[in-house]
C-alpha cells in the first residue's frame, strides 16, 4: 500500500499558513462567543462594566471610598512642597496661655483684640483676617465696635450663617453676629465668609463652595484672585517645613500671641515690632486646645517630632489656602474623558496581563510594572500639580482585579472547551487515557523526530474502488465513514494510535506517543479485531442494494520507526516513519497472493503474547530483498490442528523430507477447503528447506 505524498490530504486537510484564506474578524469573534456561551458572554461583559465604573467612581462608592482618602492623604502628605518659613503670612492668636492671664474664656477678650488692632493697624499689615465669630455680646463690645469702625487697614470679619454652618451658630446667634458687622462696617472693614466643608470622614481636603448669599471666602477677599479661580473648589495645597540646618523645624506660618500686640505701645515700640507684621497678610484667631481643631492629610500620618497624629487650627487652614492663592498654585484636574479611558485602559490591561502566556519571569514583570504604576503615576501627578482628590487609584486596583478576573475566567472556559474539545480530537485518534495524559503534558507528542521501537498495522478493504464507481458519492461517503468507524474504535479500543486514513485503509500504531509493556499483544488482538469487524461489514452490507466487497486484509509488523511532528510550521502531522511501516504496508499487500487475512511478522509475534498463530511460511516481501517469515491469527482452528501446521512448516524448514511430506499429505487432506493453507503447501512444495517464496 503506498503511503501518502506530501501536501494535502485527506486526512490532515489544512493547508499551509500562505495557502489558508484570512478568517474574518467577525467569524473570530462569533467563535469566541460561541466557545464562551451567551450566559457566560454575558456575564463577563457585565463584569467588565462593574469593573470600568469602579475604576471610575470609587469615591462615591461605600467602602471603597475610605481607601481612596487614605491613599489621597498619603500622596498630599508626601509629595506637600517642604518651604521655609513664608514670610507673607503671620498668626495672631488666642492661646490658652492668654485665656489664663485674661480669665476669659467664651466670648474671647475683645477689648484684649481692640488693644492689639489698634497697634497692628499703624504697623503697614496689607490686611488683617479676624476668624473669630462676633456672635454673642460682651461688656466690652463697644470697645472694639469703636476700634473696628476706625481702621485704616483692610480688615475682614468672620461671618457665618445658620444655613450653611448649622453645627457652628444657631439663629440668635447669627442674628446678633448680622447687627454687630453691620454696627462696624466701613469701607476697610467688611466680613468675610469662614466656611470650611469637610468630607464624610471629617477631614478638609479641598476648597469650600462660595454661596451666593454669603460675603467673599477669607482666603479670596484678603488678597487679590484670578477671576478664573474665583469659585475654585479643587485640593488645598498643604504645605510643610523645611528641616533647618540645626535640625529643628521653622513652622511654615509664624504664630505669634495676641498678648504681644496688646500692650499699651508708643511709636518707638510699634516700629520695634512692625517687622512681624507690615507688608504681610494678618490673620487673627484662635489656637486653643480642643477648640476649632480641624483634621486634614497631614493629620493621617503620626508627626515626626510630637508622634501625635496632629489637627490644625482653622486659622492655619486659612493661612495654607491664602499662600496657594498667592502663588497661584492651582491644581489641576483630570478630565473627565481622561479618567474614563484610564478606568477602561486599565481594566483592559487587568484582562490582557491574564491572557499573557509567556515565561514566568516576564508575567512578574508585566504585573509588577502594572503595580508600580498604581503606587506610582499617583504620586507623580500630585507632584506635577494635579488634583488627585477625584483620581480612583484604589478604584484602579479593583477595576485592574475585575478585569483580571472576568477575562482570566473567561478564557479559562474557553481553554477548557478548547482542551475538551482538543482531548475529543485526540481522542478520535489516540486512547482516551493517552489523550488524557497528553493533554496534562503535551510535550509527550514530541515536536521533533524520535527513534521508537514500535508496532504498526495497515488495513487495505478489497473491491471498495469497485463499490465507489457503483453508488452514489454520498452512499460512497456513508459507508466509507461506518467502515472506518468500526475500525478506528478498535484500534483505540485496544491503546493504539490511528496515524491516518488513505482513502479505506487505515494506518495505526502501538508505542508512540506512550509506550506500554502490552502493546504487542493489544496490536496483535487489534489485527485480528480489524479483520472480523471488516468481515462482518460485508455480512451487513450484504442486506443492502450495493455491490458486494471483499475482505479487510491486515499486515503487523514491529520495528524502529521515526515518531514525531512532521511537515513544517504550516502543516503538521503526527506519524511515523521507517522501514517498519513500510513492511507492515507490504504484509498487508502480501494478504492476497498468500490468500490470507491478517498476516504478522515473525518479530512482532514473538512478543504478541498469543497461542493461536499459524506459521505460514518465509516469503520475500514485493520490494524487499531480506525474507519474512510470517504466521496468521487462526482461532478458528483447534490448537491440535495449528500445531500440525507448525510441525509441516518446521520439517520443511529442516529438510526433513520424510516428515514434511507426511506432514503436507495429511494437511492436504484435512484442510482441503482452506485456501490459505493449501497454498501454504504449494509454496512449499515448490521451495527447498530454508528458502523463501517471493512474491511478485
Amino acid at each position: 500500500m503506498p503511503l501518502p505524498e506530501a501536501g494535502l490530504t485527506a486526512d490532515n486537510p489544512v493547508a499551509p499558513d500562505d495557502q489558508r484564506p484570512a478568517v474574518p474578524l467577525r467569524k473570530q469573534v462569533r467563535r469566541l462567543v460561541m466557545q464562551l456561551g451567551p450566559s457566560r458572554m454575558a456575564a463577563t461583559i457585565v463584569f467588565l462594566l462593574v469593573a470600568i465604573l469602579i475604576a471610575r467612581f470609587s469615591w462615591q462608592m461605600p467602602l471603597i471610598d475610605a481607601a481612596e482618602r487614605a491613599l489621597y492623604d498619603a500622596r498630599a502628605t508626601l509629595m506637600a512642597p517642604h518651604v521655609e518659613q513664608d514670610k507673607r503670612i503671620v498668626l495672631i492668636t488666642y492661646n490658652d496661655e492668654t485665656l489664663f492671664n485674661t480669665g476669659i474664656r467664651s466670648p474671647l477678650d475683645r477689648t484684649l483684640l481692640a488693644n492689639a488692632l489698634g497697634n497692628i493697624d499703624q504697623m503697614g499689615a496689607k490686611a488683617i483676617g479676624i476668624d473669630i465669630a462676633f456672635d454673642s455680646p460682651r461688656p466690652d463690645d463697644e470697645v472694639l465696635k469703636t476700634q473696628l469702625r476706625a481702621m485704616t487697614t483692610p480688615t475682614w470679619l468672620a461671618y457665618a450663617e445658620q444655613a450653611s454652618n448649622p453645627n457652628t451658630i444657631f439663629y440668635e446667634q447669627q442674628k446678633f453676629l448680622e447687627a454687630f458687622i453691620a454696627a462696624v462696617a466701613t469701607d476697610k472693614t467688611k466680613p468675610t465668609s469662614v466656611l470650611f466643608r469637610t468630607d464624610d470622614d471629617s477631614v478638609i481636603r479641598t476648597w469650600p463652595d462660595r454661596p451666593k448669599n454669603l460675603p467673599p471666602l477669607m482666603s479670596n477677599a484678603m488678597a487679590p484672585v484670578d477671576p478664573a479661580f474665583a469659585n475654585f473648589q479643587g485640593n488645598i495645597r498643604f504645605l510643610v517645613p523645611a528641616r533647618a540646618a540645626a535640625g529643628q523645624e521653622e513652622p511654615v506660618f509664624a504664630n505669634i500671641p495676641i498678648d504681644t500686640f496688646a500692650m499699651p505701645m508708643d511709636a518707638d515700640m510699634r516700629a520695634g515690632f512692625a517687622e512681624l507684621v507690615k507688608d504681610r497678610y494678618v490673620l487673627i484667631g484662635g489656637d486653643i486646645i480642643d477648640n476649632d481643631q480641624f483634621n486634614t492629610p497631614l493629620s493621617r500620618f503620626t508627626d515626626p517630632i510630637t508622634g501625635q497624629h496632629e489637627t490644625m487650627i482653622g486659622l492655619e487652614v486659612h493661612a495654607h489656602m491664602l499662600a496657594q492663592q498667592l502663588d497661584n498654585a492651582w491644581s489641576r484636574p483630570l478630565s473627565v474623558p481622561a479618567l474614563w479611558i484610564l478606568a477602561i485602559l486599565i481594566v483592559l490591561a487587568g484582562g490582557l496581563t491574564s491572557l499573557i502566556d509567556l515565561r514566568a519571569r516576564w508575567v512578574a514583570l508585566a504585573f509588577f510594572g502594572q503595580m508600580a504604576f498604581f503606587v506610582a503615576f499617583p504620586f507623580w501627578l500630585q507632584g506635577r500639580g494635579v488634583d488627585t482628590t477625584t483620581l480612583p487609584t484604589f478604584g484602579w486596583a479593583i477595576g485592574w482585579l475585575f478585569g483580571y478576573a472576568a477575562v482570566g475566567t473567561a478564557a479559562r472556559t474557553i481553554g477548557s472547551r478548547q482542551r475538551a474539545f482538543a482531548q475529543s480530537a485526540l481522542g478520535k485518534y489516540l486512547p482516551a487515557d493517552v489523550a488524557a495524559q497528553i493533554m496534562r503534558d503535551p510535550d509527550q507528542l514530541s515536536l521533533h523526530g524520535e527513534r521508537r521501537n514500535i508496532f504498526c498495522v495497515f488495513t487495505d478493504l478489497e473491491g471498495f474502488t469497485k463499490l465507489s464507481h457503483a453508488v452514489t458519492p454520498e452512499t460512497v461517503a456513508r459507508l466509507l465513514n461506518e467502515y472506518l468507524d468500526r475500525l478506528s474504535d478498535i484500534v483505540l479500543e485496544h491503546g493504539g494510535t490511528i496515524d491516518k486514513f488513505v482513502g479505506d485503509a487505515v494506518v495505526a500504531f502501538w508505542g508512540a506517543p506512550l509506550s506500554r509493556p502490552d502493546d504487542g499483544p493489544k496490536a496483535a488482538a487489534a489485527a485480528l479485531a480489524m479483520y472480523q469487524a471488516g468481515e462482518k461489514y460485508r455480512v451487513d452490507l450484504a442486506a443492502e442494494d450495493v455491490p458486494p466487497i471483499g475482505m479487510t486484509r491486515v499486515g503487523l509488523h514491529v520495528g524502529d520507526a521515526i515518531v514525531g511532528n512532521f511537515g513544517g510550521e504550516g502543516r503538521i502531522q503526527y506519524t511515523a516513519l521507517g522501514d517498519s511501516m513500510n513492511t507492515a504496508s507490504r504484509l498487508e499487500a502480501a494478504n492476497k497472493s498468500l490468500k490470507t487475512g491478517v498476516l504478522i511478522s515473525a518479530e512482532a509475534a514473538a512478543r504478541s503474547d498469543r497461542d493461536d498463530l499459524v506459521p505460514m511460511g518465509r516469503v520475500t516481501l514485493r520490494g524487499r530483498a531480506q525474507p519474512v517469515d510470517v504466521l496468521s491469527p487462526r482461532p478458528d482452528l483447534a490448537p491440535e490442528q495449528r500445531a500440525r501446521i507448525a510441525a509441516m512448516v518446521a520439517a520443511h524448514s529442516a529438510g526433513d523430507k520424510n516428515a514434511y511430506v507426511t506432514c503436507a499429505t495429511a494437511a492436504q487432506a484435512e484442510f482441503g477447503q482452506d485456501p490459505a493453507i493449501m497454498f501454504l503447501i504449494e509454496r512449499l512444495n515448490n521451495t527447498k528447506n530454508g528458502e523463501s517464496y517471493v512474491l511478485s
